[in-house]
């Protein structure tokens, strides 16, 4: 994936792709974290489980969590949509230099090279 006109074709129909599985993918636990919230609002006391199984409560922090990380992933691939979009797509936001195929490849969404990942990458653009 370059930032060719032709690499950016590619790039953005994976990311389309990824997109709308990650979407699936939050209307999905969305729907389930609204039935967890239903149960917790029917049952006054949390006490009524198995004392083998989980907690209504630990129920709705785990799906909570899942909805929170599913939104973040779709966040990120909105962002390097934008970047297609523009002709920033593989171009490291913090050094400017290039993001690797291999990265990007593994991370569709990675807006930093794998260097500035590593040091944290998310400081003012330098290059």
């Amino acid at each position: 994936m370059s930032n060719r006109p032709e690499g950016r074709g590619v790039a953005r129909a994976a990311l389309e792709r990824r997109r709308a599985d990650v979407a699936a993918r939050v209307d999905s636990l969305r729907r389930e974290l609204d039935a967890v919230q239903r149960l917790r609002s029917e049952n006054s006391d949390d006490d009524e489980h198995d004392p083998e199984g989980a907690t209504t409560s630990q129920l709705w922090s785990h799906s909570a969590g899942l909805v929170a990380d599913a939104e973040r992933e779709l966040s990120e691939l909105d962002a390097a949509l934008s970047r297609v979009a523009s002709g920033d797509y593989g171009t490291c936001r913090e050094c400017g230099g290039p993001i690797s195929s291999d990265r990007l490849e593994a991370r569709p969404a990675a807006a930093f090279c794998i260097t500035c990942a590593r040091r944290g990458g998310a400081g003012p653009r330098r290059g």
